[in-house]
């Protein structure tokens, strides 16, 4: 494979499934086993599954799909989404088709570096005992380091030793509490396993230093040292849609933007259809999706107030967004290397390093964010969303096959998107003709 892979696929939608099938696994050399795995013919294994949780009793699954058209620092990917939502991988698809059109979106990530705490009470004076455990840092990350040396001969483990002193909880403990920070670059990892082996590993040697006690050792999932960012600007002509021209559209979007940072009610629905696109590539490849989500509400928080992770507004003529938030992502270690249908989808991503992967993201999550606005500033989000729910509850009625889109067509129509209106107009659509048989020489 090389970069001459498109995720511009137009049409592609339109197709049967296995054609869908058989030109994705023309473009990406896919293995027959690979290609069953795609139909679910392969799934996760019992054994496999009996051997990542405990107490599992079967496998469960979700509607994996393509998010086509995105283009992020001059490359196209097609990102594989796990999600049951209707509209998500459409949006995301319809989102980059647009800001394709206007050159694709930017991104940048930082080093993978993760913090690990060390929580230290009864340590007597703070100032004495912050400065002991600075005096020795390079003690600390020595033996930090020991227990994953591995690690440190490929470039990454513990570089630097914080303390932080916060203020004492209400209580009779009037004490400030103490805690000790490691910055650990886990390099291709998310890091936890690596994280938690070290501060555990260090704590006998911080309270020896203090004098005090360590109670809990473990690494934060707000890895605000590891931020991704993506922008994009949209020339407003590219805009117009719904009849009405760029310069609304962009308007309505800017405004639900400024709500979004007001009002953390706005906010949170806003932050939530960013990760509607984030969480479903994060689960498609194996990531841990719960430490992603925390990261990302949390880092929405660092200001006092819960603010949106993505900004839109008007520059001379253009739409331009912009996203940051942690990502803690990995392509080596936990699910990733024993979960095939991970595997796939990370062959399917092309990321060569966590950071373009975390590029990635951002850039989905921006995408998905700006088709939300696009529809909420203008007509509303419920026209597209209910096109999309409709073929969920024509099956659910009973249709399949080429019913499907009759029943939903219908239903939107009639804009009464209910499974007994679906009912009753399936019991009413007219009978398939009868194929005509061919007669050959021969």
């Amino acid at each position: 494979m090389s970069d001459t892979v498109t995720s511009r696929l137009a049409g592609f939608h339109k197709l049967p499934l296995e054609e869908r099938l058989a030109r994705i696994g023309q473009m990406f050399r896919l293995t027959e086993a690979e290609l069953d795995q795609l139909r679910g013919e392969n799934g996760l294994d019992l054994s496999i599954a009996n051997q990542m949780i405990e107490n599992a009793v079967g496998t469960f699954s979700l509607p994996l799909g393509l998010g086509l058209n995105l283009n992020v620092n001059g490359r196209d990917y097609l990102v594989p989404m796990a999600v049951e939502e209707p509209s998500v991988v459409a949006a995301v698809s319809f989102a980059s088709k647009i800001v394709r059109e206007s050159g694709g979106f930017y991104a940048e990530a930082d080093e993978s570096m993760m913090i690990g705490q060390v929580q230290v009470s009864n340590y007597g004076d703070p100032g004495r005992a912050s400065e002991k455990i600075l005096d020795a840092k390079d003690e600390i990350l020595a033996l930090a380091n020991s227990f994953h040396p591995a690690m440190v001969a490929r470039g990454g483990g513990a570089k630097d030793v914080e303390v932080r002193l916060l203020p004492a909880p209400e209580g009779p403990r009037g004490e400030p509490l103490l805690i000790v920070h490691l910055l650990i670059d886990a390099q291709e990892a998310m890091g936890a396993n690596l994280i938690n082996t070290m501060a555990e590993g260090v704590a006998p040697l911080i309270e020896q230093l203090t004098g005090g006690r360590v109670y809990l050792r473990i690494l934060s999932n707000l890895a605000d040292k590891r931020l991704a960012r993506a922008t994009c600007r949209i020339p407003l002509p590219l805009l117009a849609d719904f009849g009405l021209p760029g310069e609304v559209i962009a308007e309505g979007i800017a405004q639900a933007s400024r709500f979004a940072e007001a009002d953390p009610y706005r906010a949170a629905t806003h932050n939530k259809g960013v990760m509607n696109g984030i969480d479903a590539v994060a689960i498609a490849t194996g990531q841990d999706w719960r430490s992603i989500e925390a990261g990302a509400h949390a880092f929405a928080c660092r200001k006092g107030q819960y603010r949106p992770l993505s900004t839109w507004y008007l520059e001379e003529g253009h739409l331009v967004g912009r996203i940051e938030l942690p990502l803690a992502l990995g392509l080596v270690g936990g699910p990733i290397k024993i979960h095939p249908g991970a595997q796939v989808a990370l062959k399917l991503m092309r990321a060569t390093s966590v950071r373009e992967l975390s590029m990635v993201f951002a850039a989905v999550g921006l995408a998905q964010n700006f088709a939300a606005l696009r529809a909420l500033g203008s007509v509303g989000i419920q026209k597209g969303h209910m096109a999309m729910h409709a073929r969920s509850v024509a099956v659910t009625a009973g249709a399949r096959g080429g019913d499907v889109e009759k029943v939903a067509n219908l239903l939107v129509k009639a804009g009464h998107v209910k499974v007994e209106k679906a009912r009753e107009i399936l019991a009413n659509l007219p009978p398939e003709p009868p194929a005509v048989a061919t007669l050959t020489n021969g």
